[in-house]
């Protein structure tokens, strides 16, 4: 069972990699419109979910749901670089996560109020979704700036 998990986490991150491949640190601050997130943004939101979701499930204070300041926390990311580094981070953490955990926690239904009696393994399907939609973001970020994304799938 981990194993599987783990082999999901790994293939998100080789799909997303993929996917940013062709964009560079002179792409970090574009964005197609003003409200959006630029690139790095995108990638450090990416990362920041990932760990909300472990938090949310394995942690012992659960889903962080303040939002109210996320806006703001978002800023942070200005540096593509810096964030693809985050995003492996916290990839890794997770990975150790799954590692670190008795196959029973896995199986323990999530008690807080994001998807509430799911198996706590169920964030690894919900990390995966979620980005896999930040993947699609940016791969229409990088055609609008000229530039082809790789196919995700393929090796790098």
């Amino acid at each position: 069972m981990k194993e599987g998990l783990i082999e999901q986490l790994k293939t998100q991150e080789k799909f997303f990699l993929n996917t940013i491949s062709c964009l560079t640190e002179d792409n970090s601050a574009y964005r197609p419109k003003e409200e959006m997130y630029t690139v790095a943004q995108h990638i450090g939101h990416a990362a920041e979910t990932i760990s909300w979701f472990f938090e949310g499930a394995f942690g012992e204070k659960g889903f962080d749901m303040n939002f109210d300041d996320y806006s703001e926390k978002m800023k942070r990311f200005t540096s593509f670089d810096d964030a693809v580094k985050q995003f492996k981070d916290a990839v890794a953490l997770g990975i150790e996560k799954i590692k670190a955990v008795h196959d029973t926690v896995l199986l323990e239904p999530i008690t807080a109020e994001i998807m509430r009696g799911a198996p706590k393994m169920a964030v690894v399907g919900a990390i995966v979704d979620h980005t896999a939609h930040h993947r699609g973001s940016l791969a229409v970020y990088a055609r609008l700036l000229g530039k082809v994304p790789m196919m995700p799938y393929g090796e790098m």
